[in-house]
């Protein structure tokens, strides 16, 4: 074993004794295949027919690919609980790690409350029975969709875990009964077919288009936020994010190829029922990831609390639950359910700061290997030069959907490309750049009080040893991994 030098703090070290070891490679599986597989946009995909198929595939080749190789290093070799913001603090200091926690834990509550209660509400109207807009009903159904996904994130991963497994499941019968259907649909009905100068990308669709892909595309840390809860991460954590890649990867790949293929993008119904394991999964792992971010210091101490009983924290749990639906209600009651052109804005930056999260955490995949060295890796990139090729082509690729998603219409107007702001947004620039970067201001200045309530905390570091595998401890089914 090789001993490594961990910086925490006391407050940490009480906290991560509540922690309970819950996580087989099999939860893991299916625990990141829920996280990856994004059934809200599968139809915002395939609306952009041939050309959005192609810049799907292409994205997993040259963005998932290496980010998969990226994550199964870092992931395996520095199992900290809180995963993302422990890289991040390691390779940049406390204050750069308190900022990638508060922009990846944000997105969540957000999203959960603001575009998937929104879309399980249509899809209840739709398959069920109808809840009046605005209506009493309306409140409590969405409202109940946010606490049920809350709940999951309360209750002890050993039993919570099963949510996300049913999860990964449902998305593999789901999508494959209806790749079955698209077939059987195509058999009788014939395919509509398409050439190469179909699949010619344009600059339009991949610029409207790539944003939402890297959202689709993004998960693979997620589990590593419960690492101190994995059986054994070290071996664990390579195979798991293999596995559920391929997976995940089939599960978009073949249902938009059939989509387009076949059938009109506005026959993709039904994938409501399975939201609720999307806000569950996303909730389990970023609200960790924040809590520990908080018993190390970097944000309110109060939210650092795991559950004694439970090995939760609850704390942030709630938190989640709270601000998730005083958004949703607000949306409901004040924005035209919704609908409101500024609340849309709104929405889509703040569902888009896990992506600007990225922005820390993939670099410091890259130095974490040049600083700590003396690390075991059980998995590295393979090649030479296979770890600065990886995170750097994946930075390039989520810094240009960060970039896109604060100033669309830019890249555009640069390339030449037609892009009518007021139509799509339904306000003009200015406003648009002052309602995103106020927000953004404001989940920043969050986490900067955050960071400052911590201070006593922060006083109270200490440094302990650690240990990790040797890298010649690889589990049999691993097989021989590239040096």
């Amino acid at each position: 074993m090789a001993a490594v030098a961990e910086q925490t703090t006391t407050f940490a070290l009480a906290e991560k004794s509540k922690l309970i070891k819950s996580l087989r490679r099999f939860d893991m599986v299916f625990f990141t295949v829920c996280a990856f597989v994004g059934l809200d946009t599968l139809g915002t995909v395939a609306s952009n027919g041939a050309q959005g198929f192609f810049w799907l595939v292409l994205l997993a080749l040259v963005f998932v690919a290496p980010y998969m190789l990226v994550m199964a290093e870092v992931g395996s070799a520095f199992t900290m609980e809180g995963g993302p913001y422990e890289w991040v603090k390691l390779a940049f200091g406390r204050v750069h790690g308190g900022i990638a926690a508060i922009l990846y834990w944000v997105t969540n509550p957000l999203w959960v409350g603001g575009s998937l209660a929104f879309i399980a509400t249509d899809a209840w109207r739709a398959n069920v029975f109808g809840i009046g807009h605005g209506s009493l009903g309306d409140y409590l159904f969405k409202v109940l969709f946010i606490w049920i996904s809350i709940g999951v994130a309360i209750v002890s991963l050993r039993y919570g875990k099963w949510i996300p497994n049913l999860g990964g499941f449902l998305r593999i019968v789901v999508l494959g009964f209806f790749s079955i259907t698209v077939l059987i649909y195509g058999i009788k009905h014939g395919v509509a077919g398409f050439g190469a100068s179909d699949l010619s990308p344009t600059k339009a669709v991949f610029l409207g288009l790539v944003p939402v892909l890297l959202f689709n595309y993004v998960g693979f840390e997620l589990q590593n936020g419960a690492a101190e809860e994995m059986d054994n991460p070290q071996h664990d954590v390579p195979v798991s994010v293999l596995q559920s890649g391929i997976i995940g990867v089939l599960l978009y790949v073949i249902p938009i190829f059939g989509i387009i293929l076949v059938l009109p993008t506005r026959q993709v119904t039904g994938i409501g029922g399975t939201l609720v394991t999307s806000g569950a999964v996303w909730m389990i792992g970023s609200d960790r990831i924040q809590a520990v971010a908080a018993y190390d210091g970097s944000f309110f101490p109060w939210f650092g609390v795991f559950n004694r009983t439970l090995g939760t924290p609850v704390r942030v749990n709630v938190m989640s639950g709270v601000v998730s639906s005083i958004f949703s209600i607000a949306a409901v009651a004040f924005f035209n359910n919704g609908q409101d052109s500024a609340f849309q804005v709104v929405l889509d930056i703040a569902i888009s700061t896990t992506l600007i999260s990225y922005v820390w955490i993939f670099p410091a995949a890259l130095k974490l290997r040049f600083t700590h060295p003396e690390v075991a890796r059980p998995y590295r990139v393979p090649g030479r030069y296979g770890m600065w090729i990886g995170s750097l082509v994946i930075t390039a690729w989520i810094t240009l959907g960060s970039f896109v998603a604060v100033f669309p219409g830019v890249l555009e107007k640069i390339f030449g490309v037609g892009y009518n702001f007021k139509d799509t947004w339904g306000v003009g620039r200015g406003r648009f750049e002052l309602y995103t970067l106020v927000t953004l201001a404001v989940i920043l200045a969050f986490g900067a009080v955050g960071y400052l309530a911590g201070g006593d905390v922060r006083r109270e570091a200490v440094l302990i040893e650690g240990d990790r595998p040797e890298p010649t401890e690889l589990p049999p089914d691993m097989g021989e991994l590239p040096a």
